[in-house]
């Protein structure tokens, strides 16, 4: 049985993802869907796996998180618990359904995980989803430990079936990462012994979102959100913690530093607290008794300053005089992750505690240690194709002036030297979207880099308009048989096989491109005179091809070896 499984009304030590995994299915969960983004990998894994105990539950990677949503879409409007996650640049990618499933709404419960990421740890921006919510006026729990990941992932699932919406559940990298001590319930396996069928009923002026229908939806759903304001604001997990005319509100894992920082700083039984978990629609009333009660407000949130504005916005709708202090003050950064003594010094300086001192561990920084940037695996056949394309074209003299765009994937080390062969990055997909844009603005050679997974991912319909539209350059396929920096989860085109894939259909890449009618060859990097022969005349003619360099990843290729 998987660990995840074990345990009943006990505590157990758990990720804050595996929080999530275990309050989904102690909440009956019957179908999930995700594409793999860190942080929020280790859900998606979890669920694949947990498969083989439960029966009755069904997961799948989905070749995108748009695909994805759809999936857990049409479930829940069947009548079936689902879920899905993504990291938060993932949301960009799901938008599009996700948007429109707030109109046309659920029926089973349907949790939408979004795992941001503060300090871009393994992302290329660090935008705050939490104003994805507002945006599609549904509802938004914000988790601050392992605990309340689990706690709120259960609230999901009863608010959405009561207001038959997408919950948005938000996480940030230190939530979904941090292990901690969670109070689990039951699993109710009974429930799990095979898997119930829903039923779709009908109802398209609800479902099929025409002018008419979605103007009519717009305002159902207006009204909703006006009742789960007022609900909002009763939320057990919102807390107003009343003590002294000092106050703190915070969410999210800033939550935590918050609390190590006033009992440090000895304020903890004279200052005020709002710690907030339910932040959309925003409990107003509870904000406005806890403004009313306070003179001085420190409002401690990574990223934007989504809570301080829904604050101030009451205090002067309401005409208090509560001092507000926040990101616009400069008290706090817009930017990255919040460190505890980040957050202390904040505190100190706003309440002006004088003789104020952060105690620094002794250590020895006369030593200072070399940088140790990330770098491809040893082994890793994306050094050997790298390598194999840059001396094609040093041999052809276009080497310096090439463009090489890349895209999101264990290549987009390519960046670093020895290869320094990453130029230009956006998205996934955009290795494909970007060189039709190079190709008409200059004159200079283009040769991007795209990953299996995100080939299927984001790169088939650009390839189509590449085709379509005419552009000229080459596209290298790097096949390595699995999506490797978020955990070697399947892909379409994978040969290799594990334990847990086993009777998945295999697409190969190169009948897709040769479907398209572009010129397309196959390489093993590691061939290198074969594999030079066969690249080089694509060079030559300068006109769109695809190169398919495949060989496996090594370390996935060693664990499908060992039956891992």
């Amino acid at each position: 049985m998987h660990p995840i499984l074990k345990g009943e009304n006990c505590k157990k030590f758990l990720l804050g993802n595996e929080a999530i995994v275990r309050a989904a299915v102690e909440s009956c969960l019957q179908v999930g869907a995700a594409y793999p983004g860190t942080p929020s990998s280790e859900i998606g894994n979890n669920l694949f796996q947990l498969q083989k105990d439960l029966a009755g539950l069904y997961f799948e990677f989905a070749v995108n998180e748009k695909v994805a949503m759809e999936i857990v879409g049409a479930a829940s409007a069947c009548g079936l618990r689902s879920l899905t996650c993504m990291k938060h640049v993932g949301l960009n990618v799901a938008s599009d359904a996700f948007m429109t499933l707030a109109y046309v709404g659920v029926e089973g419960g349907l949790v939408v995980v979004t795992a941001d990421d503060p300090s871009c740890h393994s992302s290329q921006n660090e935008q705050d989803n939490r104003y994805y919510a507002k945006l599609a006026q549904v509802p938004m729990f914000e988790a601050y430990n392992p605990q309340t990941a689990y706690l709120l992932t259960k609230e999901a699932f009863s608010l959405s079936e009561r207001f038959k919406l997408p919950v948005v559940l938000r996480t940030t990298t230190r939530v979904s990462h941090a292990r901690g001590q969670v109070e689990v319930e039951t699993v109710p396996f009974d429930f799990y012994q095979t898997f119930k069928k829903g039923f779709f009923k009908k109802d398209p002026f609800r479902f099929v979102p025409v002018p008419a229908v979605a103007r009519k939806q717009h305002k159902l759903l207006l009204e909703k959100l006006e009742e789960m304001q007022n609900l909002a604001s009763s939320f057990s997990l919102n807390q107003f913690i009343p003590k002294g005319k000092l106050g703190v509100c915070a969410s999210g894992v800033a939550v935590n530093y918050v609390l190590d920082a006033l009992e440090d700083l000895g304020l903890i039984e004279d200052v005020s607290l709002l710690i907030l978990t339910f932040t959309h629609p925003f409990p107003e009333k509870l904000a406005l008794d806890f403004l009313s009660q306070v003179e001085t407000c420190v409002v401690v949130e990574e990223l934007e300053p989504y809570l301080e504005d829904n604050l101030k916005v009451i205090s002067y709708t309401h005409g208090l005089k509560t001092k507000i202090l926040g990101k616009k003050e400069k008290l706090l950064p817009r930017y990255f992750e919040f460190t505890p003594t980040q957050v202390k010094e904040a505190l100190a300086k706003a309440f002006n505690i004088k003789g104020f001192k952060i105690e620094v561990p002794p250590f020895d920084f006369s030593t200072k240690l070399p940088a140790r940037p990330p770098v491809l695996c040893p082994g890793c056949p994306h050094r050997e194709t790298y390598k194999l394309i840059k001396e094609v074209l040093q041999e052809m003299g276009i080497e310096e002036h090439t463009i090489y765009p890349t895209d999101i994937g264990c290549y987009t080390l390519g960046i670093q030297p020895p290869i320094n062969m990453a130029d230009y990055l956006l998205c996934m997909g955009s290795s494909v979207g970007t060189p039709c844009g190079f190709d008409v603005a200059t004159d200079q050679r283009v040769v991007a880099f795209i990953g299996d997974s995100t080939f299927f991912h984001a790169g088939l319909s650009p390839l189509v308009n590449a085709k379509f539209n005419k552009h000229n350059f080459t596209l290298v396929v790097l096949d390595n048989d699995t999506t490797a920096m978020t955990g070697h989860q399947p892909v379409p085109s994978q040969t290799i096989k594990s334990p847990i894939i086993q009777d998945h259909p295999i697409i190969p890449i190169k009948k897709i491109v040769d479907a398209l009618d572009i010129p397309c060859v196959e390489i093993n990097p590691y061939k290198k005179e074969e594999a030079k022969e066969l690249i080089q005349p694509l060079f030559e003619k300068r006109e769109l091809s695809v190169i398919i360099s495949k060989a496996p990843c090594i370390l996935y290729k060693t664990k499908s070896q060992k039956g891992s």
